[in-house]
């Protein structure tokens, strides 16, 4: 994976229309599709994660896609990984005289790829395993939360990925050469962006739409095929408040309003990162998504035409 080849980045918070948008920019240039998705990497996650594959269908053509549905529910996946997956798909899209669009929302996925951020796996810590086999399942927990933020991990079901987790967690921040190369810092980062009431209502409408297709459907045929409760919770957001609902934990109309709450303030998260990727040198050039997508694809590929790498 080099940086001389070109790199194009669709990002923005949940429910401003990315993989639309970066399907029909992907036709104009040429170009395919890699997800920088923590949860659309699972199969049989599709409604809940918004998938959304139907907007990878622009007329007759079909776009191609990478890293989605390539490894099972309960699977543990991170940071590294994805930068090596990456690595692979940019390749062999490169290979084929193509232009790799990276698009999504999970921030620390894009950050890794945009700064070059130099990850290796974490050796075995024998003296901190020692020391974290004296610790409760509880004290891990507390301590596994303190080094990052849980949302969408499996890590926390058994000891043995507890302790994996602040192992690996703890060698990032001693690891020296993980600090940014910055292979794609200059390549054009494209952001969607609604302004704050508008946002709002489009998520309550997407939340309304995935219940109507089949979302508490699809929760339960995972669980069905054996995911375990406790997994699915851990997944956060949709999948988290549907498992409280079918568990009978809350009513219709609580998980509703709850999940709600929650995926505005996931919004909310996204933005703030985003807005710490800029700080740390990374130009996002924001279209405004009220414009239309017409105007907003206009102005995109302007920018790209324009953009050196």
């Amino acid at each position: 994976m080099s940086s001389e080849f070109p790199l194009i980045t669709v990002l923005g918070p949940t429910a401003v229309g990315k993989t639309a948008f970066a399907s029909h920019l992907a036709i104009d240039l040429n170009a395919e599709i890699i997800s920088a998705d923590s949860r659309q990497i699972f199969r049989g996650m599709d409604i809940g994660t918004g998938k959304d594959l139907e907007d990878y269908r622009i007329k007759d053509q079909v776009i191609p896609s990478h890293l989605i549905d390539i490894v099972d529910p309960g699977t543990e996946y991170n940071v590294f990984q994805f930068q090596r997956d990456f690595g692979t798909a940019y390749d062999s899209i490169v290979s084929r005289g193509k232009i790799p669009l990276m698009c999504g929302g999970t921030g620390l996925y894009l950050e890794s790829v945009l700064l070059g951020y130099n990850l290796e796996e974490a050796p075995v810590n024998r003296s901190l395993r020692q020391e974290l086999d004296k610790l409760s399942t509880d004290e891990l927990v507390s301590r596994l939360s303190i080094l990052r933020h849980l949302h969408n991990t499996t890590d926390i079901l058994d000891r043995g990925r507890l302790t994996r987790a602040i192992e690996i967690e703890i060698h990032k921040k001693s690891y020296k050469n993980q600090q940014p190369k910055n292979d794609f810092i200059d390549h054009p980062v494209i952001g969607i962006r609604f302004e704050r009431k508008i946002i709002r209502e489009r998520i309550t409408a997407r939340l309304n739409h995935r219940l109507n297709e089949g979302l508490i459907d699809e929760v339960r045929q995972l669980l069905k095929n054996g995911v375990s409760v406790d997994q699915m919770k851990l997944y956060g957001l949709e999948y988290k408040y549907v498992t409280s609902y079918i568990s009978g934990e809350l009513t219709y109309s609580q998980m509703f309003s709850l999940l709600n709450t929650a995926i505005h303030q996931f919004a909310k998260r996204q933005m703030t990162w985003f807005r710490r990727m800029e700080s740390k040198g990374i130009r996002i050039f924001w279209l405004e998504g009220e414009n239309g997508l017409i105007d907003n694809l206009t102005k995109a590929k302007k920018y790209v035409n324009l953009h050196k790498v």
